[in-house]
C-alpha cells in the first residue's frame, strides 16, 4: 500500500506543478491582451483559469492529507506516550476518513451532474471539473488508509529487544522524530 501511496503522491506533485504552469498562462494572456491593442481580448481565459484553480486546490488538498499539513487545534495535553499519541491520531484520521468518504459520495453525485453539462465560454464537459470531488475523496482514503495503519502499528506492542543488540545500548527507540 505504501509503494502505491507513493506513487500516487509522487503524480499528484507532478500534476499540481504543471497545473500552476497552465494557471499562469492564461492568466498573463488576459492581462497582457488588456494593455496590448495588437492581442484581442480572450474570454475563456478566465473560465480556464477557475477550472485550472479548482484542480490546484484539490490536488493541493490531496497532498495536504498526505504530508500531515491540515491544521490542528490541541485541545489536550499532547501523549508522552507513543501509545497513547497512536489512538489520539487515529480518532483525529478516522474523522477525517469520514469525511473522505463523504467526499467520494457526493462527489460522485456531483460527477454525474456534471456530465450532462458543458461550460458556456468553453463547451468544455463539466464533468472534468466536477469528477476532482470524488476522485480526491479516494486519495483522501488511500492516504488515510496509510495513515492508519500506521497508528495501528504504533499500537502494538513491540517486542523486547535481545540482549546485546544494537537497540540494547542505544537507550529507549523514539518514534521516527514524534
Amino acid at each position: 500500500m505504501k509503494q502505491v501511496a507513493n506513487i500516487v503522491y509522487r503524480a499528484l506533485q507532478l500534476l499540481l506543478t504543471l497545473l500552476m504552469g497552465l494557471l499562469i498562462l492564461p492568466i498573463v494572456l488576459q492581462i497582457v491582451s488588456r494593455f496590448s491593442p495588437s492581442i484581442p481580448h480572450f474570454i475563456w481565459t478566465e473560465e480556464i483559469a477557475r477550472f485550472c484553480f479548482i484542480w490546484v486546490i484539490m490536488i493541493g488538498s490531496m497532498i495536504g492529507v498526505r504530508d500531515g499539513a491540515h491544521f490542528h487545534l490541541d485541545l489536550l495535553a499532547e501523549p508522552r506516550n507513543p501509545r497513547a499519541r497512536a489512538i489520539g491520531r487515529l480518532w483525529v484520521h478516522g474523522a477525517m476518513l469520514l469525511v473522505a468518504l463523504t467526499f467520494f459520495w457526493f462527489g460522485y453525485r456531483f460527477a454525474l451532474f456534471g456530465w450532462a453539462q458543458a461550460s458556456e465560454l468553453t463547451g468544455l464537459n463539466m464533468l472534468t471539473i466536477h469528477i476532482a470531488w470524488p476522485i480526491a475523496g479516494l486519495v483522501f482514503t488511500l492516504f488515510l488508509a496509510e495513515k492508519i495503519a500506521d497508528d495501528v502499528a504504533l499500537m502494538r506492542p513491540h517486542p523486547p529487544a535481545p540482549a546485546g543488540s544494537d537497540s540494547d545500548r542505544s537507550g529507549p527507540r523514539r518514534n521516527g522524530g514524534d
